[in-house]
């Protein structure tokens, strides 16, 4: 199949050679990026001419004015997929600006660069309109054969677990970057080894996806309200001397107004 990829960022160029490897045919645009001249398209409706498959891997802020430059350009034999991370937004505005006509299908491929050159299993998740129960599963079927499992689930409840996830995790290491922690790992013991990954996406990362996730995410706020809130309830136990500090079980863990463990009648 032929593919018009939009966006040639780390994660489009990963997406390109992924579908290469798998056979399939791909055109790119991007004037903001440097494309191989094998690939490159002078235009939009060059990279559309007889594609199959049009991906929209640009950063999520551009997708508005992305889906108004390129509706008239399609046609209704293509399906338009979204890979960025956050879905409620982005499937929205594939709805509004593609409606009944043209086919789509919200994407949020849980792999990128690190990942693939790792070797690592590949997970998708789809967010199918309503509109296009075909496109979703013609997009099911694209990922599996790629490789991929796939997890079917709706905009909002993916966003949610991706604040508490991908956000979260993103913060964390930014913080932990703008810091200096992890520029020399000589010392680290192997319980820090497991967040390196974490900070090396973050190193890697343009700017694009760590905005994306943190302001286009409408549940990342308060995900991030959260989290302060338990690292200084957190703080303040350790200096009033609460040593042992049991971590509760998931369904009894404390909430940031409430007393510690021990305070609680839990263990401690």
């Amino acid at each position: 199949m032929t593919f018009a990829l939009f966006g040639y960022g780390r994660f489009g160029h990963a997406f390109a050679d992924l579908l290469q490897q798998a056979g399939h045919a791909v055109r790119v645009f991007d004037p903001h990026a440097e494309v191989p001249a094998a690939l490159a398209c002078a235009t939009p409706a060059a990279a559309l001419a007889g594609a199959d498959w049009v991906v929209l891997a640009m950063p999520v802020p551009r997708l508005d004015a992305a889906l108004r430059e390129l509706r008239p350009l399609l046609s209704p034999q293509q399906t338009v997929i979204d890979v960025g991370s956050v879905k409620e937004h982005p499937c929205a505005l594939l709805d509004e600006y593609l409606g009944d006509a043209f086919a789509h299908c919200g994407t949020h491929p849980l792999f990128g660069p690190l990942s693939l050159a790792r070797g690592e299993p590949l997970r998708v998740v789809i967010c199918a309109s309503t509109r296009h129960p075909a496109a979703a599963q013609r997009t099911q079927a694209l990922f599996a054969a790629l490789g991929c499992a796939v997890i079917a689930q709706d905009p909002a409840t993916h966003d949610r677990a991706m604040a508490k996830t991908h956000a979260l995790a993103f913060f964390i290491a930014r913080a932990l970057v703008e810091m200096g922690v992890g520029d020399d790992l000589s010392m680290a013991p192997p319980s820090f080894l497991g967040l390196a990954n974490m900070l090396a996406a973050v190193r890697g990362d343009a700017g694009h996806l760590f905005g994306a996730i943190q302001r286009e995410n409408p549940y990342a706020d308060a995900a991030r309200e959260e989290l302060l809130q338990h690292l200084e309830l957190i703080h303040r136990r350790l200096r009033a001397g609460d040593e042992a500090m049991p971590i509760p079980p998931p369904d009894e863990a404390a909430t940031p107004d409430s007393p510690p463990a021990r305070e609680a009648g839990g263990p401690g």
